[in-house]
């Protein structure tokens, strides 16, 4: 402890038994920690692409709580800090101010995040307009990190006293795991904010301090807030051009285990009569629409539907470049318009792919044309990329819908359709192409090196250039760049037995004239960064990082703290680099479950709860076998991140299913378990348990921001700096002065 921080008697809030304590408090921390991390997600969509921001703020609160835990402890502060923040994200006025941060950040304009902001304006403007979404965004992390202070001080006194220090990390860990797999569980039975905050409610009520009937009435007020998160304004966002008034109402309103997602219903008001459509928005942004393609349809409105389009839609194209495929396989099938498109054109069987169950159930339910509810069609609930290594037959026709992607994948920086994109994933699709086959792949291309570099990889993996072309937006469809490639005499065929086809994409070149010179460098497992234009870390990543150190000075000087790292012994630091190291562990062992098993919710969830169950196996080993040599574990440790680089895990995607997660799971779960030990048996004799953990928080923090070195790196490369990490966690090892319990 420093000198600097006041000793404290005061009893600890929560049970009086410290293992019952310890276990509550842990699944309080995680399942807030989940909770915020998805809620800001959803709200302020610039932090859906951002997750690891609010990840690491959770660390700072967590370790700079441990480290004064011996301070007094009121979780008064946490719960107001709570309420506040829930105010902010589900009052609508409010929330729709601070939604406003995702356009005013966005004006750093270096990473794509789906919201074009500030064209045309002044640089003395876009200064001022993101030094505002700064100070919103800092006013908002500082309220996370108010959160977690005090429950950091109660772990830290919890482990510090516990008599049974293994017993008692333990326990840690398992209310960690109840924490995470009962968010898990709230997340895929699609509950909203308002069920997540009863659960927050009955964990915080064992931890009252002070003035307890007071601080129990701001979390009922709290809960009772949550509630407005459902209510959203029936409103026309101003993108809807219409010449004639429209109206708008809520037709559903779900929170699925990825997004937000909204469906309203509009209506055009003609003069003869009123035209309605469904449109689905994905956390606070359109993202597709619901389109009737029946004859019937277009002829009742034949003034919003002219005849130049009239089945040849970017959902017809496809279908004309490849009359009635026996088999056709569509990724990113969403609402079912492009399986609707493939039925209409004889589609023999239909794989539709679609990674969440609830725009699936959407599909089903509100689709028009009804073609989920085909016999041709086989409806897969899972990640692209994940599909493409367990199919088992080929295809005809492989359609590439509009799937990109407004989130990111669980403590990692790559978004949910990074992986799907790269060249690997290309190379793997085009596998599965039956003779004569073709790939159309459809993205909604807003900055010109995203299409350079589809173009790139695409001539990479075919040999050819690819026919490409940008589709207009009209009543019949989004638009967006068009890439067809595969049998080069089947297109030519197409095309001249289609004349209007043929006219139709070559007025399509000549109109909206594609950039490709052909300089952006392609996508890969190892760096899947489809928005980012080159191998840098992008501004926003840097001023989040600059962020967290303000945060961190300004808790400094708040608890008295000026000789934090001046006053640490070797031994901090020991358990600092063994955070640093954990944390980056973990964000290899999700990223390469991405790509053996998929981007789902799923998975992150197994892989998530699989570390949490390797540190009890850990612990178990050490306690039945409390001589195991830690010189060896470091050996096996290092060594097996060391091994982990070399070895190129896509070698097992032939394998099936569970024999392929089997091997990569065992092999990728092999260091946390030697990880697992080296901490338990370094930490079970440490005199000061709460300074052990604040150090190894404030390492996980670190190891949270080094994950941006991927950016310029790779992911691959964090496993030499996870070696790193370990080597000097192993020279700066302490030498035991307590026999463990």
């Amino acid at each position: 402890m420093t000198a600097t921080a006041p000793l404290v008697a005061a009893p600890l809030p929560g049970p009086k038994s410290l293992t019952l304590n310890l276990f509550l408090v842990s699944v309080l921390g995680l399942f807030v920690e989940l909770m915020l991390i998805r809620w800001i997600g959803t709200e302020i969509r610039i932090f859906a692409y951002l997750q690891n921001t609010i990840l690491v703020v959770c660390f700072l609160g967590l370790g700079m709580g441990a480290w004064t835990s011996r301070q007094r402890i009121s979780t008064s502060t946490s719960i107001l800090a709570y309420a506040a923040l829930t105010a902010l994200l589900t009052v609508p006025f409010l929330r729709q101010f601070l939604a406003q941060v995702t356009p005013m950040l966005s004006r750093l304009n270096d990473y794509q995040i789906w919201e074009a902001s500030g064209q045309g304006d002044s640089l003395v403007q876009n200064l001022s307009t993101i030094c505002l979404g700064v100070v919103l965004t800092l006013v908002m992390l500082v309220l996370v990190w108010e959160i977690f202070v005090p429950l950091g001080r109660i772990l830290g006194r919890l482990l510090d006293e516990h008599p049974r220090p293994i017993v008692a990390y333990s326990w840690n860990i398992a209310g960690s795991l109840v924490g995470i797999l009962g968010f898990v569980l709230m997340s895929a039975l699609g509950l909203q904010p308002y069920a997540w905050c009863i659960v927050v409610l009955l964990l915080f009520l064992p931890y009252l301090s002070d003035r307890r009937w007071l601080a129990a009435l701001v979390l009922l007020a709290a809960t009772g807030l949550s509630s407005l998160s459902s209510l959203y304004p029936d409103t026309v966002p101003k993108s809807h051009h219409e010449e004639h008034p429209v109206t708008a109402e809520k037709v559903e309103l779900v929170w699925s285990p990825y997004q937000k997602l909204y469906l309203k219903k509009y209506t055009v008001h003609y003069p003869e009569g009123p035209y309605e459509y469904l449109d689905l928005e994905v956390n606070n942004s359109t993202y597709q629409t619901i389109h009737d393609a029946r004859t019937a349809h277009y002829e009742q409105f034949p003034h919003r539907y002219g005849p130049k389009l009239r089945d040849l839609t970017q959902y017809d194209v496809p279908l004309l470049l490849k009359p009635a495929p026996a088999r056709c396989m569509i990724v990113g099938a969403g609402s079912g318009n492009d399986v609707a498109g493939a039925l209409r054109h004889g589609a023999k069987r239909v794989v539709a792919v679609e990674i969440d169950p609830f725009i699936i159930r959407m599909g089903k339910q509100y689709h028009p044309e009804r073609p989920y509810d085909a016999p041709a069609v086989e409806v897969v609930n899972d990640d692209a990329r994940a599909y493409f290594a367990n199919a088992r037959e080929s295809f005809d026709l492989i359609i590439f819908g509009l799937l990109d992607s407004h989130t990111t994948a669980a403590m990692t920086n790559a978004r949910l359709d990074h992986y799907v994109y790269t060249r690997e994933s290309l190379e793997r699709a085009k596998s599965l192409l039956a003779p004569g086959g073709l790939i159309v792949l459809s993205f909604y291309v807003e900055r010109d090196f995203i299409g350079d570099r589809m173009n790139q990889q695409l001539r990479e993996v075919f040999g050819h250039d690819p026919l490409a072309f940008r589709f207009p937006y009209s009543s019949y469809g989004r638009g967006g760049v068009i890439f067809v490639v595969g049998d080069t005499a089947q297109i030519a065929s197409a095309l001249a037995a289609q004349p209007r086809l043929a006219d139709l994409i070559k007025e399509c070149q000549q109109r909206f004239p594609l950039n490709f010179p052909g300089t952006t460098p392609v996508t890969t497992d190892d760096w899947p960064y489809v928005y980012l234009e080159d191998a840098r870390i992008p501004s926003i990543f840097l001023l989040m990082g600059a962020l967290m150190l303000l945060l961190f000075w300004y808790g400094l000087k708040r608890f008295q703290l000026p000789g934090l790292f001046s006053d640490w012994r070797v031994r901090h630091w020991h358990f600092f680099f063994l955070g640093a190291a954990f944390m980056l562990l973990e964000v290899q062992n999700i990223s390469k479950a991405a790509l053996a098993l998929g981007c789902t919710w799923e998975v992150s969830a197994v892989i998530i709860a699989s570390i949490m169950v390797i540190i009890l196996l850990a612990n178990w080993l050490v306690t039945v076998w409390p001589g195991v040599p830690l010189s060896a574990t470091y050996a096996c440790l290092v060594g097996s991140c060391l091994g982990l680089y070399f070895v190129d895990l896509s070698v097992f995607a032939d394998l099936s299913y569970f024999p392929r997660a089997a091997v990569v799971g065992g092999l990728t779960c092999l260091p946390m378990l030697f990880s697992g030990i080296v901490f338990i048996k370094s930490f079970a004799p440490e005199p000061s348990k709460d300074a052990a953990l604040g150090a190894n928080l404030f390492g996980a923090l670190v190891g949270g921001l080094l994950q941006s070195l991927t950016f310029l790196v790779g992911v691959k490369a964090l496993l030499l700096i996870v070696a790193g990490l370990y080597v000097a966690a192993l020279l700066s090892r302490p030498r035991p002065t307590v026999k463990t319990v």
